[in-house]
């Protein structure tokens, strides 16, 4: 799992339209990146919505939503939701690997390998300048917005 102070991952990933986003992309300016499991499950689609609703508050500070679904899943999520932030999809975990968030989970007694809902917060020096572990939907985008501004 990376720390405050860690540089942040080198990333070239496709969006929800296809468009393939970098570190270069967002050079010198702050962003949020928060990890999540599923599209369209039900904890994914609270936080992905509150921070849609939380957007115009984050000014200048790019959201970026990651998950291993496909570029056709993060499509169908944002429209149906209405998102308007970039979605970033990491079908081979190329990203969320170095980012230590994809990790051995357990549901009913069950192994499995899945996203655990992390958010960063990278300066615009491209250093993690916050780290939020193992989180909870609800209210989570108005905590994030809290250390951003």
């Amino acid at each position: 799992m990376l720390n405050v102070g860690d540089a942040f991952p080198s990333f070239s990933l496709p969006d929800q339209d296809g468009k393939v986003w970098s570190n270069a992309d967002f050079a010198g300016k702050s962003f949020v990146v928060f990890c999540y499991p599923k599209d369209d499950t039900s904890g994914c689609t609270v936080e992905a919505c509150e921070f849609q609703a939380s957007a115009p508050d984050f000014g200048d500070t790019p959201i970026i939503g990651i998950s291993p679904d496909p570029v056709k899943s993060h499509k169908k999520f944002a429209t149906k939701h209405g998102l308007e932030y970039t979605l970033l999809a990491d079908e081979d975990k190329a990203l969320l690997e170095p980012l230590g968030v994809w990790v051995e989970k357990s549901m009913y007694g069950k192994k499995y390998m899945g996203v655990e809902r992390t958010t960063f917060l990278v300066g615009a020096d491209g250093k993690v300048e916050g780290v939020w572990n193992k989180v909870k939907p609800a209210g989570h985008a108005a905590e994030v917005l809290g250390s951003v501004r």
